[in-house]
């Protein structure tokens, strides 16, 4: 730790204020919180089986363009499937060691019969439906640690892309497994647990948005995904 951010964590009589997160920091999930608070300028960190990870800054082709195009998507999605909502850069309270900060977060509102709520301070608790990252490759924290927190979590379906492979995962949860979500003949991908979500990978990799949202409108015309819908405006109003 430089000289300069210990110095800006004393008060006035010299004792230590908040200590600052770092990463490899070991910590309660109450503490982690705590520090991440006193920080506001830091923007993103992850509580990942009790270890702190801080990212490094963003690349533009290997991270913010593709997480760009991923939100977009999934914001198309969500104007278009009302008692689903998204997330972008959110904490999750998985469990007691584990507070990820995934790219995106797709879930059913507990109102409708989500399995994840709303705390009172504002946190996600317990497992969204959909969980999505970008990493840059297979040697990515996303696809050995997270994967198996998430697993253990019951995320439903996690999505990996992995931009310098130029592969996207998506595996989805079958029993106490991950198995892979196998493309159509087609080539598209569709989501299990939210219907309607259809991934062209292939025009989504190549940065295609335009073929990767006419996709999407197809899910969303299909008859999986209005009656999708019907059950979750059921399940709110509490006739289902």
């Amino acid at each position: 730790m430089s000289a300069s951010r210990t110095i800006e964590r004393l008060d006035l009589a010299g004792s230590a204020k908040v200590p600052p997160l770092e990463p490899g920091d070991t910590l309660s999930r109450e503490e982690f919180e705590r520090r991440y608070d006193a920080m506001p300028n830091l923007k993103k960190a992850e509580l990942i089986e009790g270890v702190v990870y801080i990212p490094s800054a963003v690349r533009w082709r290997l991270h913010g363009n593709p997480h760009f195009q991923l939100i977009t998507w999934l914001g198309h999605y969500q104007a278009q499937t009302p008692g689903v909502q998204g997330g972008d850069n959110t904490s999750v309270r998985l469990d007691l060691e584990n507070e990820p900060q995934p790219d995106a977060v797709l879930l059913i509102d507990p109102a409708c019969g989500g399995q994840a709520k709303f705390s009172d301070d504002d946190y996600v608790v317990d497992a969204p439906e959909w969980i999505g990252e970008v990493a840059a490759s297979s040697a990515s924290i996303d696809l050995h640690r997270k994967f198996r927190v998430n697993l253990r979590n019951q995320v439903q379906e996690y999505v990996v892309w992995r931009v310098f492979d130029q592969e996207i995962d998506w595996f989805i949860l079958k029993g106490s497994q991950y198995k892979a979500l196998p493309p159509d003949a087609g080539g598209i991908r569709r989501s299990q647990v939210l219907p309607g979500l259809w991934l062209d990978t292939a025009a989504m990799i190549r940065g295609d948005l335009a073929r990767v949202l006419k996709v999407l409108d197809e899910g969303l015309a299909s008859p999986e995904h209005a009656q999708f819908v019907k059950r979750l405006s059921s399940s709110k109003s509490g006739d289902g």
